[in-house]
């Protein structure tokens, strides 16, 4: 089994050893092959997203990816196609999922006791939409005196994410799937969300449906968890929520992710490339390591992917090995041994 590996920039190649190290623990039959992306891409293809390395993805078709994170205000990147076409995307992330037609970003968030607080029984999972919404580069400078940015809703987009989150909640036994929109100010675009999440409610009849407004979604997030089973929303809504979730969670560094499709599927951390600890060996692996579990599973290898979680957790839960960003001493290999050495017994079934 090939699976592709985006080490990303910042921390992202420490944490993506760290996640390939766990997922080699589980013995599992895989082939790992390095594709080229940001830095690494432009010394060796002159492209931070070259469509030698898209085309490596549609190969592999799976794939795991550090964080990768460019300059404030420079994250546009124009990606040139086999035909001669191009497309221009508003950052390398967005361009590598749509460049692969990824078309949903499930964001899970699950308290730990001793880590979560108040929030240790929390367990949802956001279904972020991810070709449109304000996300989709159609904005320009008027002169220097204003900038314009389409907020872009599509049938297509909208009823093809509200039915991936209904049949993950009926495959999954989740009860209720909340559509979080800003209807009330952004009534045609938001509007036309929630109209195209209703049209798709009313075919699953076995499950419950409401919606909220993103801002009285934040509220309830904080204050009552429990409120929430899947939600599902367009692109930065997703974007800003889930990572309100894995805060609430204990961390960013706890946050899995995962950006699927009909042809393929890349897994990542939520949070982004922290230069300011790269290369300290202190950055938090458990959001790669978490989504490393979330691959696992999509490829059918459930074993592994509940023994990572599990013991993953456990350490966690544990406190005694814990990084800095949970107020520990460890550093990112000393907190991978401790996942890996628990990870080793619960295969053994010690």
């Amino acid at each position: 089994m090939k699976i592709g590996v985006l080490k990303g920039n910042g921390i992202g190649p420490e944490i993506t050893e760290a996640a390939l190290r766990v997922v080699d623990a589980c013995g599992l039959p895989i082939e790992w092959v390095n594709i080229p992306i940001a830095e690494e891409a432009i010394e060796k293809y002159g492209h931070p997203v070259p469509p030698e390395s898209i085309a490596m993805l549609k190969d592999v078709k799976i794939a795991i990816k550090g964080p990768i994170t460019v300059e404030k205000g420079k994250g546009r990147v124009t990606c040139i196609h086999d035909d001669g076409s191009e497309h221009v995307y508003p950052s390398f992330n967005n361009a590598i999922r749509r460049e692969l037609e990824l078309f949903v970003c499930p964001r899970p968030s699950r308290g730990i006791p001793g880590i979560s607080g108040t929030h240790e029984k929390m367990d949802l999972i956001i279904m972020r939409e991810l070709t449109e919404d304000v996300y989709s580069a159609i904005e320009h400078r008027i002169g220097d005196v204003a900038a314009e940015c389409v907020k872009l809703v599509t049938r297509t987009a909208a009823e093809r994410v509200a039915r991936y989150a209904f049949d993950y909640a009926r495959k999954y036994g989740r009860k209720k799937v909340t559509c979080v929109h800003k209807a009330n100010a952004i009534s045609i675009a938001d509007g036309f969300f929630l109209e195209c999440f209703n049209r798709v409610a009313a075919e699953y009849p076995d499950i419950e449906s409401n919606d909220l407004f993103v801002d009285a979604t934040t509220f309830y997030l904080v204050k009552k968890p429990e409120m929430f089973d899947v939600i599902v929303t367009t692109n930065q809504y997703g974007d800003i929520l889930s990572d309100l979730c894995a805060g609430l969670v204990g961390s960013l560094g706890l946050g899995p992710g995962a950006n699927i499709g009909f042809k393929g599927a890349v897994f990542e951390a939520c949070h982004g490339s922290a230069p300011d600890i790269a290369g300290m060996g202190i950055a938090n692996p458990t959001s790669l390591i978490l989504s490393a579990a979330l691959m696992l599973r999509h490829v059918g290898e459930e074993r592994a992917a509940e023994a990572i979680e599990t013991s993953t957790r456990a350490v966690l839960s544990e406190g005694k090995c814990l990084t800095r960003d949970l107020g520990g001493t460890a550093s990112t290999r000393e907190f991978t041994d401790a996942v890996i050495e628990r990870l080793r017994g619960t295969l053994a079934g010690v």
